[in-house]
């Protein structure tokens, strides 16, 4: 018996049909690898829009007032997507689901080029905003990671998908010089190459999982495919989320960890280099301020996978809260010293890290199989929209009361992340 046409995930055995121990290693082995290789060129398009859009928003919007739109609009992008998404996916399967991202990814960065060239600022916006697809797919990439994962290797396979994202983020920034040599060959404005081969890079990804995740992990692990009108938006689709929140204790406290933790970290970061250029810092320090946090959020997070996997997830969340802690007396008592504020913003992506790695183990433990794509496209998108709620109010605060001021009033957001984990009696990821 095979799948039948059009679910998204053909395999040689019906969906949900139960393997052996040792097929289900191999398999996971092959799911984390196909997964790795899609967030190695699906981060190539994010990178480039942190970049290279916020450059390209001021050149077109004539004015570097509109700069910050870049990441605003991506980020709410990712949000509206997230839901839709993981729909998606509990109808037809991640391979489906991560495949339509990307493409909707590939449509957004050539409609970034469309704008570019007709000089439409609204078109420009709604081509980031689309692009913000290719976040969405990212942070479902991971949770893919645990459908066929054991529950002492969850946390494992889910970070090493997130460690991947690391090459093509960090590579993603630096896609100016090849993207103006390609922008000058097919003769299209300045700052617009880089998104040419970004389309390119998520074209390539939606290939690596069209064919690599065969069959589809969340099949395999069991989840029976949703009904056809759970694409369409009906009430039980919608309402399902926000149900498991209102009912599961465990569920509620994960997402809202994911949250949290999101919030703190963008609203330090997104203000660390307006602060540093205002105390005098180069262009160089700032950037490599930022470059070192990056890998403080993703070089260490296979440490923190395998530790959410002996420890327990509750207890590696614990860590990544003092970590957000120290984070934040170094930037409050260090405001000044620019290596203090670097070493402040390390820590910061290694709480990030910590937080979100753990956090997200706990997401997918506190529900079965059928319920999970639909919580963990809630916590998606409340991550999302967390993140860009934290870098909209942290301007304001850091304008009114200084980068000191901004960093004592998110010691309150950590501290509320914290009594979290001291209430939950039951976690979803017993420590071991």
């Amino acid at each position: 018996m095979t799948t039948p046409p059009g679910s998204g995930e053909a395999a040689s055995r019906p969906p949900g049909a139960a393997v052996g121990t040792a097929e289900q290693r191999l398999l996971q082995r092959r799911v984390v690898q196909v997964l790795a290789a899609g967030q190695v060129l699906g981060g190539l398009g994010t990178g480039a829009t942190l970049s290279l859009g916020a450059l390209l928003i001021t050149d077109v919007a004539g004015s570097p007032a509109w700069s910050g739109m870049a990441a605003t609009m991506s980020t709410l992008g990712a949000a509206a997507l997230a839901v839709p998404l993981a729909r998606l996916a509990r109808a037809r399967g991640r391979r489906t689901s991560l495949s339509t991202g990307a493409l909707l990814a590939v449509a957004g960065a050539l409609a970034v080029v469309a704008a570019a060239v007709a000089g439409s600022l609204p078109a420009l916006l709604a081509g980031v905003l689309l692009l913000g697809a290719g976040q969405a797919l990212n942070l479902q990439a991971r949770f893919a990671a645990t459908d066929l994962a054991t529950e002492d290797t969850r946390g494992r396979d889910l970070s090493l998908v997130v460690w991947s994202t690391t090459l093509g983020a960090v590579a993603g920034p630096n896609l100016f010089g090849p993207g103006e040599a390609v922008g000058r060959a097919l003769d299209l404005p300045a700052l617009t190459g880089g998104f040419v081969i970004a389309a390119a890079a998520q074209a390539l990804s939606a290939a690596v999982y069209l064919l690599g995740l065969r069959p589809g992990p969340l099949r395999v692990a069991g989840a029976p495919p949703a009904p056809a009108t759970a694409l369409a938006g009906d009430a039980p689709a919608r309402e399902g989320a926000l149900s498991t929140l209102r009912t599961s204790p465990a569920a509620r406290r994960a997402v809202l960890t994911v949250a949290g933790s999101h919030a703190v970290m963008v609203a330090l970061m997104s203000m660390t280099p307006v602060h540093l250029s205002e105390h005098g810092a180069s262009l160089s320090v700032v950037g490599l301020t930022i470059s070192l946090h990056v890998a403080g959020m993703y070089a260490l997070s296979p440490v923190f996978g395998t530790l959410s996997d002996r420890l327990g997830a509750r207890a590696v969340v614990l860590g990544g809260q003092g970590l957000f802690l120290a984070a934040l007396v170094l930037s409050l008592l260090g405001a000044d010293g620019t290596g203090v504020v670097t070493a402040g913003l390390v820590l910061l992506g290694l709480g990030w890290s910590a937080s979100t790695v753990a956090g997200s183990t706990l997401v997918t433990g506190a529900v079965p199989p059928a319920q999970r794509p639909a919580l963990q496209g809630a916590s998606d998108a409340l991550m999302s929209l967390a993140g860009a709620v934290g870098g909209a109010v942290a301007g304001p605060v850091l304008a009114r009361v200084g980068f000191e001021g901004l960093a004592a009033a998110l010691l309150v957001l950590v501290a509320a992340v914290t009594l979290l984990q001291r209430e939950d009696r039951t976690p979803a990821t017993a420590p071991r």
